[in-house]
């Protein structure tokens, strides 16, 4: 009973094969696999490379001959390769799907060979409905030929034929066209795919007789003069890419396998769009919409090169994401790096045409590479008090940096600053204030300082104690209309004499101020914490310019509701004069006091 119980047991246990149904699989590496059609032709070129390759590597005179001949309705696909036996057929199939350990046959020469081959004849099952293989083997070559033959449906036959159907070692794939997709076996669709995928293979391929292998390629080839080679590189990213470029990059990386171009775009791209690239695989087209090849910030050039150590993923239409690849992308970005540090040494023409365009992908390299940054000093234009400038000729003329972290406040304080001879940057623009802030890391003693609403108060001139005791009155009643809103009223002069008013409210300012309004519509218990956050941070100001005309009418006035409109008045101008965003209570009270306004005009005409 025991010997009976072990024995089931170990029969339940036994392990089962998957059945795998193959007209699945079809659908599957056939339709969901790949992005298109048109990357069949691809990997019937791949597997013809593969197979002269493998051929090659025992018999090295043996032909490298690719020949293609379309009709429309069918493709022939010849090659010189190493081919293939009944059994190498039949192990062809059954790989598909999973690894082979194999070490012998054709493995031995190139160890992914069978597996691609069996793939890539599914991929052909997107546009047509039968394919027919005919191969001989090199390497038995008293093996007769042997023909596989299948249909969309996952069934194929494979048998042996007669010498005189292959009498050359190599291998013929005949393609059927399914309804529907004649056009992509067109010889016009074929050559187009053909010269696109195949531009830099390094055989003889043909498609019906016309080359269309380009070689070496453009950026290996030899140049009279580097102006020439820049013309010439121009014109091959034109064709490739459609634009002509302010320059090319040089992106050789001998250890990495690496041979190519990036080529500089003539406009600004935003930083958020993700550069795409070109890149071949040992000659063949393997993506164009590479993404992960460069470092992000050099998203201000476009790349095609050709390499033989980085991996593709299973479609074989973009990178795996592995070690290598990081290197490379490590490498490629010290090309463009080194290119924008020759540029500065020798070239500062060109340097100031890339930077008037892509000086965006230049400081988001510089805020992590203090090297760059220490190079692109004299280089890099910034928004200042004394216009247009880079931060060394902008470090030379003030002692103390100062720079606002906003655009809003940069616009608010900028020409007051300037007028009283404050120097400002605005670093409210992607990466500016970044980099002015490491501006003492590589020019050592250099003072930089965030700019506040007391720094620049502190520079505005006092009025003289009798004149504003004077205007006690009229400052008192000032105060009182904006206290509601946080915001204080001081009374300074100040050049340009044309700005009436001030609004100063630093982000501490503001801060307070939506905790405060926060506070007044939170309930009790959320109040309480509110209130316990409260600080004593600045209150935003309204400065008034005691040196203006407007502001020494309206302090004459004598009735306390028109020096009450006309202040809502200016604290609305002021705020608008620096751009900053309205809350309700500022579009309430700009229309309350244009609304006075023009009440009080129409009343003094009716008296009149």
């Amino acid at each position: 009973m025991d010997s009976q119980t072990s024995q089931s047991s170990q029969a339940s246990q036994s392990p089962h094969t998957f059945q795998v149904d193959l007209r699945g699989l079809v659908d599957l590496l056939s339709h969901h696999l790949y992005s298109s059609p048109k990357v069949y032709l691809r990997e019937l070129l791949q597997n013809a490379v593969d197979a002269i390759t493998a051929r090659r590597a025992e018999q090295p005179d043996s032909p490298a001959l690719v020949r293609l001949f379309a009709d429309g309705g069918t493709l022939r696909v010849e090659d010189s390769g190493v081919g293939l036996t009944e059994a190498d057929v039949h192990n062809l199939l059954a790989t598909i799907g999973r690894s082979s350990k194999r070490t012998d046959g054709l493995q031995e020469v190139r160890s992914d060979f069978l597996g691609q081959f069996g793939i890539g004849l599914l991929a052909c099952f997107v546009v047509a409905e039968r394919i027919r293989v005919v191969s001989r083997s090199a390497r038995t070559p008293d093996a007769p030929p042997v023909e596989w033959t299948a249909t969309d449906d996952g069934s194929y036959t494979v048998r042996t034929l007669p010498d005189a159907e292959r009498p050359e070692p190599g291998t013929t794939v005949h393609l059927v066209a399914r309804a529907g997709a004649g056009e992509w076996l067109t010889k016009e669709k074929v050559l187009a795919l053909a010269r696109d995928f195949g531009a830099l293979l390094p055989y003889d391929v043909r498609v019906d007789g016309e080359a269309i292998t380009d070689l070496p390629a453009p950026w290996d080839r030899s140049y009279p003069s580097p102006s020439t080679r820049r013309v010439a590189l121009a014109r091959h990213c034109h064709e490739l890419f459609g634009f002509a470029p302010l320059d090319s990059i040089d992106l050789s990386v001998p250890l990495a396998g690496i041979r190519g171009v990036a080529y500089v775009l003539p406009g600004a791209v935003s930083p958020a769009r993700r550069a795409s690239h070109r890149v071949h695989l040992k000659g063949m087209l393997l993506t164009e919409r590479a993404e992960q090849l460069l470092p992000d910030w050099a998203f201000f050039v476009r790349c095609v090169l050709d390499t033989d150590s980085l991996r593709p993923t299973a479609s074989r239409e973009s990178l795996y994401e592995d070690e290598t690849l990081a290197a490379v992308r490590e490498a490629l970005g010290e090309r463009i790096r080194a290119w924008l540090t020759g540029l500065a040494a020798g070239d500062p023409e060109r340097l100031a045409a890339f930077l008037s365009v892509h000086h965006l992908g230049v400081k988001s390299l510089a805020r992590h590479d203090k090297e760059m940054l220490r190079t692109m000093l004299p280089w890099l234009p910034f928004e200042t008090t004394d216009g247009r400038v880079s931060l060394e000729e902008f470090a030379q003329r003030h002692p103390v940096v100062h720079f606002t972290r906003t655009v809003e406040e940069y616009r608010q304080v900028a020409p007051i600053a300037s007028a009283q001879g404050i120097g400002v940057i605005n670093g409210g623009y992607t990466y500016d204030g970044e980099l002015v802030e490491a501006l003492p890391s590589v020019r050592p003693g250099t003072v930089v300082a965030e700019l506040d609403s007391d720094t620049v108060t502190a520079h505005l001139d006092s009025v003289d104690p009798a004149e504003e005791l004077a205007l006690a009155d009229f400052l008192a009643a000032a105060r009182a209309k904006l206290d509601p809103l946080g915001c204080d009223v001081v009374l300074r002069a100040f050049h340009p004499l044309s700005v009436p008013a001030l609004h100063l409210g630093d982000r501490s300012a503001r801060h307070e101020q939506a905790r405060a309004e926060a506070e007044e519509q939170a309930d009790d218990l959320w109040a309480g914490i509110l209130g316990s956050l409260r600080g004593s941070a600045p209150r935003a100001r309204l400065v008034l310019n005691h040196l203006n005309p407007l502001i020494r009418r309206i302090s004459s006035l004598g009735d306390r509701d028109l020096i009450g409109t006309a202040t809502e008045s200016l604290y609305g101008q002021a705020l608008l004069m620096a751009q900053r965003p309205l809350r309700p209570a500022d579009s309430a009270l700009l229309n309350r006091a244009f609304i006075g306004l023009l009440e009080w005009a129409t009343h003094g005409e009716g008296d009149h």
